[in-house]
């Protein structure tokens, strides 16, 4: 897979917010789609619980505040301000929630995707 990106900028400033209703709360996003890349930051408003369980593949960086991904066996995990986790595509199923408000770098694309191992 060659996703041959030529080097750009992003100012995220020029970039329009979307919005995305939670089971609770706001998710505001800023989406850049490359060519088999997606960049997004994310900020979910204070009270944030995702509506769903994804089981897509992430590269997730907190950039201020921090939240809560629950993964749907039980377990849950707290990520503060400089902590990242990466998962591939089906390898867990997973949502976001937020008491604060927190604010995400999040990557994810095709180079995420479930291979099968020999």
């Amino acid at each position: 897979m060659n996703l041959n990106i030529s080097f750009q900028t992003i100012d995220w400033s020029q970039i329009l917010k979307t919005v995305h209703p939670g089971e609770t709360g706001i998710a505001h996003w800023q989406t850049v789609q490359l060519p088999g890349l997606r960049i997004r930051i994310v900020e979910y408003t204070a009270g944030y619980m995702a509506d769903h369980w994804c089981r897509k593949g992430h590269i997730v960086h907190c950039l201020e505040g921090d939240f809560i991904t629950e993964s749907e066996d039980g377990k849950h995990l707290l990520l503060t301000q400089g902590m990242t986790y990466v998962v591939t595509d089906e390898m867990s199923s997973h949502r976001s929630a937020t008491k604060n408000g927190v604010k995400l770098l999040i990557i994810d694309g095709d180079f995420l995707k479930y291979h099968e191992e020999i």
